[in-house]
């Protein structure tokens, strides 16, 4: 089941945060500063969304969605900053019908496209990414830090 996260709910999904961090091998894992941070993404914020996934009661995927713009087609666009889905579970379907639910979130919220960006060695994802009817950019992403 999926269901916006509210502050009630965020508790049950900052260890999957913390996971998907660890993942990522983000080096300053803060659990105070993820509450802070993510606490500010509800149904309600025009900046963006978080939803999580139960199974039998049990939060065992979440998904963030940001908003912002693009000039290349005049347009307000959603990010998909997030998709992370505990180990146990995957293979089930879980992390598709997140990013469905999160492209209709999109769509509904006058959004003209969603995207996002996985690493080049994440070829678990990528996987489900190719299989889905979406489209793989051959932009370059870069960051300054």
């Amino acid at each position: 089941m999926i269901e916006p996260a509210t502050s009630d709910t965020l508790p049950e999904i900052l260890p999957l945060i913390r996971e998907y961090q660890t993942f990522y091998q983000v080096e300053d894992i803060c659990d105070d500063r993820n509450h802070v941070f993510f606490s500010q993404f509800g149904s309600d914020n025009p900046a963006g969304c978080q939803f999580l996934y139960r199974h039998e009661g049990q939060v065992v995927a979440f998904t963030t969605v940001y908003f912002t713009f693009t000039s290349t087609i005049a347009a307000k666009v959603a990010t998909l900053n997030d998709v992370y889905t505990l180990p146990e579970y995957r293979g089930q379907g879980i992390a598709r019908q997140l990013i469905d639910h999160c492209r209709d979130f999109a769509i509904e919220s006058g959004a003209k496209r969603l995207q996002w960006v996985t690493a080049p060695d994440n070829k678990t994802a990528q996987s489900l990414y190719d299989s889905m009817d979406t489209s793989k950019s051959t932009w370059h992403f870069y960051t300054y830090s």
